[in-house]
């Protein structure tokens, strides 16, 4: 038997209900960004896919995506549907109805991992919504390749990576960018931070320098981007957190290099000064991974939708 869903005026002849796995598969696309990491979602073949969303915009007499040289981009038209059927879609579960609904308590939670400092710092505070709607959540903490790792082993269901996932088994979407910068509290600051724009990094010298690892991997490549030089000085302390390296620094123990969103209050307050304000700032992109196959957990995707949501939001 046939089943359908009106998302509401779904193309300009009326045309009435839509086939519910040819939404879902639309979805998976939009959410994926590409066809092939869309059929991995669904478990679906990538030429299933391409012919499911071509007869889907046949129905609606619309184009949903533009094809680029890697992935797709919805057209506008493809936002605002998807919009309006997001919600139900999820909210009705897998296909088949082998899930269970968005209100009952039999769901099993999302676990969801990534790097402690974004969690803790963009993620942990906007989770209120999700944990209203009966969503459980368990979070952990780890390095990409760890994580990535254990997600390919069915330990997690969503990963905030840090990189993007090598080879087709993992789909991932582009989630948030982030900026590094340099930074020192006040007294440092006016030691060094006002001749580092004519000297460069030489103004440092003296300045201890706090990072997150004894290879200071977020300090060699700033130096590498905006001073086009090798770092060739050893860190004074060393702290495997970013929040603890903030704290140390705002303490006046030295300068290091954080991402902007974990020390814009401090920037603002005053309890830390920016040293340098290059025009091209190094840049780090993260991507949310979903482990392979379709989920029977349709709090995943609720989850997933949030994090990107919050991303766009931010």
């Amino acid at each position: 038997m046939r089943q359908g869903l009106r998302p509401g005026s779904p193309s300009p002849q009326g045309s009435g209900l839509l086939d519910l796995n040819l939404l879902r598969t639309f979805l998976a696309v939009y959410r994926a960004g590409a066809f092939t990491a869309g059929a991995r979602m669904l478990g679906l073949s990538q030429p299933t896919v391409t012919t499911q969303i071509r007869s889907l915009e046949s129905q609606l007499g619309r184009e949903l995506f533009e094809r680029l040289s890697r992935g797709v981009a919805p057209t506008p038209f493809a936002d605002e549907l998807a919009a309006r059927v997001m919600e139900p879609l999820d909210a009705l579960g897998p296909v088949g109805g082998a899930g269970a609904l968005l209100g009952e308590q039999t769901a099993e939670p999302v676990h969801l991992a990534g790097p402690a400092e974004y969690l803790t710092h963009c993620v942990a505070p906007t989770l209120a919504p999700l944990v209203d709607r009966g969503v459980r959540l368990r979070i952990a903490f780890g390095l990409t390749d760890d994580l990535l790792d254990a997600l390919r082993a069915g330990r997690h269901d969503l990963v905030l990576a840090t990189l993007r996932p090598r080879g087709r088994a993992l789909a991932s979407v582009p989630l948030t960018d982030e900026e590094f910068v340099l930074v020192a509290a006040p007294a440092w600051a006016e030691r060094g931070g006002a001749r580092l724009a004519a000297e460069g990094p030489a103004a440092l010298h003296g300045v201890p320098l706090v990072a997150y690892a004894e290879d200071v991997p977020i300090v060699r490549r700033y130096w590498r981007h905006v001073f086009g030089k090798r770092l060739t000085r050893n860190p004074t302390v060393t702290v495997p957190d970013l929040r603890a390296v903030k704290g140390a620094v705002v303490g006046g123990a030295g300068f290091s290099v954080l991402p902007r969103y974990l020390c814009a209050a401090e920037l603002a307050s005053g309890a830390l000064v920016l040293l340098h304000d290059p025009d091209d700032p190094p840049i780090n992109t993260s991507f949310l991974v979903q482990r392979p196959g379709a989920s029977t957990n349709p709090h995943v995707a609720l989850v997933r939708d949030h994090l990107l949501r919050q991303a766009r939001e931010a």
